[in-house]
């Protein structure tokens, strides 16, 4: 199972982004998937998850600014942002709950993605 994180950039202050995150391999199905980010000398943090049925969690930070959805079809989930602030800039990790079948075993995996860069400039 592959994890592929896109969509980060170089924006001003107050300009927006969509981050994409597009699983693939021997997928049976997901659960959760979610964005997390780490800023310079900071700790990994939650950012948004959104549940196999469409139910969504921010972190306080970024409640109305980002907005995350998933398109199941695709097995990829986006980040919306909008109104990015200095304190954005950071690497974005994608995360997916991942249940993978083979001829004898269920397996849940935790996946993440190689992170996308944010930079915003002031």
């Amino acid at each position: 199972v592959q994890l592929q994180a896109s969509g980060g950039g170089l924006v001003q202050a107050g300009g927006s982004l969509r981050l994409s995150c597009a699983a693939s391999g021997s997928i049976f199905s997901i659960n959760d998937m979610g964005w997390y980010r780490q800023a310079p000398g900071k700790e990994r943090e939650l950012v948004a998850t959104i549940t196999s049925g469409g139910t969504t969690n921010y972190a306080d930070s970024v409640k109305g600014r980002f907005t995350i959805s998933r398109d199941k079809a695709k097995n990829t989930a986006y980040l919306h942002i909008n109104n990015l602030a200095p304190e954005d800039t950071a690497v974005y990790y994608c995360n997916a709950k991942v249940v993978v079948v083979t001829t004898h075993t269920i397996n849940a995996l935790d996946a993440w993605g190689q992170g996308t860069l944010v930079t915003v400039s002031s």
